[in-house]
């Protein structure tokens, strides 16, 4: 029960509890070759980190060492992970790393535990690129090339149902989906397109994506997206159309910037004034309710804005305390942290941090807004995108 309880906490504390001795490892279930396949493995608050520098993951002068931190206690550990000499991290689902072999002609893709080096294989992301509506999408060129373009926004979910796993992943390129099994052998993509205006969030196995108005509407929507034969005995093995779940009024929230998982709730994060003065934060469970009310308590945690969002513990945080929301700015302070309870703008760096988002010596907080935003974290020698993992 013990071992059970710091599972659900914290997967390294449950590696820990099995080597404290001969016993207590023999009375409970070893990660080891279960580290992808069950779920209860998964390091769901592990963060791959970026050092800086442009030493992207699997940089040569890194010979394989990569830093993981833990987003709820500011551990960080750091692990050798080989394979990152010629794959590239794309994704990160419930701490699983996505990779992409680097200059594959069939774009091999796998899913690796960092901690326990489980791997499963993939599909190769090269059986969509015939697809017509993959194909008109990408410019031609090398098929590496390609492949790379259409894994550059990528985001992945992972679901089990009796004891098979499945995999979706929503192409930003293509605004479309994707979805397979471990047993197959290509992917099948969707026959419908989403929209992908803002990065979609993964969560519990399955997608959910902001959709912006045209001119002449006038709500914001939210949709969800299921995991194919997920609805029970008899259910349709094809992937299903976006469900609307939730609307949100223009005059309520002007522009929305996602959503953000924060504990066990999903957020919907936004602006409402055209000056991005005040974030405004609303849970999507009281959205699917109809009740449009910003809250200001976010259990002591810090929300991200970026290309992708995270929720990270304020106590972590050297220069960042309480419930707020950090993101970029066009005017002072740049780099900016909205306290949401009291409305103020600061600046969430401190004067050691001399340039802005610029890799190099930084604080914690630019490492892991880093991780928000891809274009920072590039191999400066190709194309290739070396650190969205996150």
């Amino acid at each position: 029960m013990v071992a059970l309880r710091l599972l659900d906490s914290d997967f390294l504390d449950y590696i820990r509890f099995r080597a404290v001795c001969t016993s207590w490892r023999s009375s409970t279930t070893s990660p080891s070759g279960r580290g992808v396949t069950d779920p209860r493995f998964h390091p769901r608050r592990w963060m791959l980190l970026p050092e800086g520098h442009y030493l992207y993951p699997g940089h040569p002068n890194l010979h394989g060492y990569v830093r993981f931190l833990n987003l709820d206690t500011g551990t960080l550990v750091c692990i050798q992970i080989l394979l990152l000499g010629d794959h590239c991290a794309i994704d990160s689902v419930d701490g699983l790393l996505l990779l992409l072999r680097d200059s594959d002609q069939e774009g091999t893709v796998r899913l690796l535990h960092p901690f326990t080096g489980d791997i499963t294989e993939l599909p190769p992301l090269g059986t969509l690129l015939p697809q017509p509506q993959v194909d008109s999408c990408i410019p031609n060129g090398p098929t590496p090339y390609r492949i790379r373009r259409l894994a550059r926004f990528v985001c992945a979910s992972v679901s089990f149902k009796a004891g098979a796993m499945t995999i979706m992943l929503a192409f930003h390129v293509v605004w479309r989906v994707a979805y397979a099994t471990s047993q197959d052998r290509q992917w099948t993509l969707s026959s419908w397109r989403c929209p992908m205006l803002y990065a979609p969030l993964s969560f519990q196995g399955k997608l959910y994506i902001v959709g912006t108005p045209r001119i002449w509407e006038s709500m914001h929507q939210v949709f969800q997206i299921d995991p194919p034969g997920q609805d029970g005995a008899g259910a349709d093995p094809q992937l299903q159309p976006p469900k609307l779940i939730a609307t949100i009024p223009t005059g309520k929230l002007i522009h929305p910037d996602g959503l953000v998982q924060c504990g066990t709730e999903i957020l919907v994060l936004g602006q409402n004034d055209l000056l991005v003065s005040q974030i405004l934060v609303c849970k999507l469970a009281d959205l699917v309710l109809q009740s449009f009310i910003p809250v200001d308590n976010i259990g002591d945690n810090t929300l991200f804005l970026g290309e992708r969002n995270l929720s990270v513990s304020s106590k972590i945080l050297p220069t960042v305390k309480g419930d707020n929301v950090v993101y970029k700015r066009s005017r002072r302070p740049y780099l900016a942290q909205n306290h949401l309870s009291s409305g103020s703008l600061t600046p969430a760096i401190d004067n050691c941090s001399l340039y802005g988002c610029a890799p190099g010596p930084s604080s914690l907080v630019h490492y892991i807004f880093s991780c928000c935003t891809s274009d920072l974290w590039y191999e400066p020698r190709t194309t290739i995108q070396k650190s969205k993992g996150c």
